[in-house]
């Protein structure tokens, strides 16, 4: 077996001091000359404009400014929404309801498509105002305006005089049902409702929808015409809310269903019957009733014998008579009520058996 190779380390080469690099060639740029002074005859420069004041000075809320720069830039160049079609058909010729911006509150109040309608403008181009003006949604606005228009205005014609004004109770109140705390969201929240409680024509009369001296066929006519409509029509007789006025709205629900509770009632009478008549002097007197009770007939008799007329006392054997027939009726019904009761089966009493199971 051949001997190992000794390896010798490189001691020298590790202590040695380091060699010398060759370095790179330094390719130095070639020198470029200056430009020529400039000659007096040249017009003279102009001076340099100042910076804008907005370079100068550094914005106030420190690059706020900058960051909002953008997002309003992208919202001016966002295109407006395009109105509803039926903003585009309630123009100026049907009725005067400006639009408003939507209202977004807690628990679903108000809602969007929102116009406040002042009047209401009649194919003759009369306007029936609405007072207070009421905050609607579109497509309720729209069917109130078609409403007045075609029912109302011609049903007033027939009263002497022309619809000038519309009174309104309520319309957007963000309010539970009926006012109660708690209560479902009503539809006056939704902007969706219109409480009405009289009508008003050009010669000042008001005609209430609710009040009983008004004609009743008036108040059926103005009844079936809201009934077809609006889904909701709530009036006296409905829940004690509406005595006073009318209620409508256009709620949705299933299957189309709807709510149309209003009582016309009848008119009160002209004179109500409060005493009765009085008796005319011709009458006949009125005849008393005979007592059956014969005390008291001793009693009365025994009075006017006992009066200071002079008058003679009746036969005392009559009045015996009559007495001992009394007392002999009430001793045989006395006796006839003991015979029944002798009769009469007694009830018998019955143990009760313990059932142990």
């Amino acid at each position: 077996m051949a001997a190992r190779r000794s390896v010798q380390f490189p001691w020298p080469d590790l202590f040695a001091p380091p060699r010398p690099r060759p370095h790179r060639a330094v390719h130095r740029a070639a020198v470029v000359p200056l430009p020529k002074p400039r000659p007096a005859e040249a017009p003279a420069a102009k001076p340099p404009e100042p910076p804008a004041a907005a370079e100068k000075a550094p914005p106030a809320d420190h690059g706020k400014a900058a960051d909002k720069a953008p997002a309003d830039k992208a919202a001016e160049q966002a295109p407006a929404p395009q109105p509803s079609a039926c903003r585009q058909a309630l123009t100026e010729e049907i009725a005067i309801a400006p639009s408003i911006p939507a209202i977004h509150g807690n628990g679903g109040c108000g809602g969007d498509d929102l116009v406040r309608l002042e009047a209401i403008v009649l194919p003759d181009k009369r306007k029936v105002a609405v007072k207070p003006a009421a905050i609607l949604r579109c497509t309720m606005a729209a069917t109130i305006a078609e409403w007045v228009r075609t029912d109302i205005a011609p049903l007033s014609a027939g009263l002497g005089g022309t619809i000038n004004e519309l009174d309104n109770l309520d319309s957007f109140q963000c309010r539970g049902r009926n006012g109660v705390p708690g209560a479902q969201l009503s539809e006056h929240g939704r902007a969706n409702a219109l409480d009405v409680r009289a009508f008003r024509l050009a010669n000042g009369r008001s005609i209430s929808l609710t009040d009983r001296t008004v004609p009743r066929d008036l108040r059926e006519t103005v009844l079936h015409s809201a009934c077809t409509r609006f889904t909701t029509v709530l009036g006296p007789g409905s829940d004690g809310y509406h005595e006073d006025h009318i209620h409508l709205d256009r709620m949705e629900r299933r299957n189309n269903y709807r709510i149309c509770q209003w009582d016309v009632l009848d008119p009160l009478p002209a004179v109500a019957p409060l005493l009765p008549a009085e008796r005319p002097e011709q009458a006949p007197p009125r005849q008393v009733a005979a007592k059956d009770n014969p005390k008291a007939d001793a009693e009365s008799d025994s009075k006017t014998d006992s009066k200071p007329d002079g008058s003679k006392p009746e036969n005392k054997k009559s009045e015996n008579k009559k007495s001992e027939d009394a007392k002999r009726d009430a001793g045989d019904s006395d006796g006839a009520e003991l015979k029944r009761a002798a009769t009469k089966p007694q009830p018998t009493k019955k143990r009760r058996q313990n059932r142990r199971f």
